[in-house]
Order: structure tokens, then C-alpha cells, then sequence
């Protein structure tokens, strides 16, 4: 009777967060205003990748530290994954990533980049809010991510949004084995 009552409240639970979930990987307003400048936002789909390599070549001098194939594994998993992108015009600008677990309920954010010459327009500011406010609505504890060493500016934008150092994964990165820092934002703290 005890394992039945456990099981019973499990599955609410389970059935509760995946409910959260499935709202909050909706997108309702796919028109944004950043600054002075008018967006569009959606969901990134199996189409998009050649765009999102394009974007992570500008961003990684040419290199795409993620392929094809990592991207249309990702996009797949639409259970406990969410992938956006941002246009102006039609022109992809950059995406973020993140995985999903109910488990620890813990956002990881895979992946996020902006195209150089719209770095600093409050675009990868409003793409990482916009995965933590994912994260709240479902009722998340934190929100993880590893950033490059030598990428200080990313590191100074994410402790500006109140991301705390953790610690160092030393030769993280795959190719040239770069260090990265872990960081990790708590959530449901107001201040």
C-alpha cells in the first residue's frame, strides 16, 4: 500500500512537471523588442542547423565545435530539450540550448552564441533570461553552464545575471582542450 501511495504521488508529480514543461517550451510572443531593435524568436528546427553551424563558425573562427549531427540529435529531444533562435530580417543572429531534467530539476544550457557584430545588443542577455524564465515557470532549482576560460566577456555577462563560479573542468573543450568554468545560478531566490 505504502510503494502504491509513493508511486501514486510520483506520478503527479511527474505528470505536474510535464504539464510546466510542455507550457513553458511554448513560445507565444515570436515578435521581441531588444533594445531599439524589433526580433523574431522561435523554436530552432531541423532546417535551421545549417544556419546555426554558420552562426558557431562566425563565433568559433570558423570552426563548429557542435555538427550536424550533434544539432539534429539534440533537436529531436523535444521531451527535455529546447533550442531557440533569433532572427532580424531573416537573418539568424544566434541560439541558445538547453536540456531539461525533472530529475534534479536542473536546466543545463548546451549552447548559446551571437553572430560577432551583434555581440553586446543585449541579445545573448535576453536568450539566456528567456531559458531561465523556462526554468522558473516549471519550477527548476538552478541552471548550469560551462563557459571557455579565455571567454570573459561571456563569463562577466552570465555573473552580471547572477551566475556563481563553481569550479574549473580542466581540458573541457573538445580539440584544443581548454579549460571551463563551471557556473551555476540558483533559482527561486529573490532578493
Amino acid at each position: 500500500m505504502l510503494k502504491e501511495i509513493k508511486e501514486l504521488i510520483k506520478n503527479r508529480l511527474f505528470n505536474r512537471t510535464k504539464r510546466l514543461r510542455e507550457q513553458a517550451f511554448e513560445i507565444h510572443d515570436h515578435v521581441v523588442k531588444i533594445e531599439a531593435d524589433t526580433y523574431f524568436i522561435a523554436k530552432a528546427m531541423i532546417t535551421d542547423i545549417p544556419e546555426i553551424l554558420d552562426v558557431e563558425r562566425s563565433v568559433y573562427e570558423g570552426q563548429t565545435p557542435w555538427d550536424r549531427v550533434a544539432f539534429s540529435t539534440e533537436l529531436r529531444r523535444k521531451f527535455d530539450r529546447l533550442y531557440l533562435v533569433i532572427r532580424y530580417h531573416d537573418r539568424m543572429l544566434g541560439f541558445i540550448g538547453a536540456s531539461f531534467d525533472d530529475r534534479t530539476a536542473t536546466a543545463h544550457i548546451t549552447n548559446i552564441a551571437v553572430v560577432p557584430d551583434k555581440q553586446n545588443h543585449g541579445i545573448g542577455a535576453y536568450l539566456l533570461k528567456t531559458m531561465i524564465g523556462k526554468a522558473e515557470y516549471i519550477g527548476y532549482k538552478k541552471i548550469t553552464l560551462e563557459v571557455r576560460k579565455s571567454n570573459v566577456r561571456a563569463q562577466a555577462l552570465y555573473l552580471k545575471m547572477g551566475f556563481e563560479k563553481n569550479g574549473v573542468k580542466a581540458h573541457y573543450y573538445f580539440g584544443d582542450h581548454e579549460d571551463a568554468i563551471d557556473m551555476t545560478l540558483t533559482l527561486g531566490q529573490k532578493d
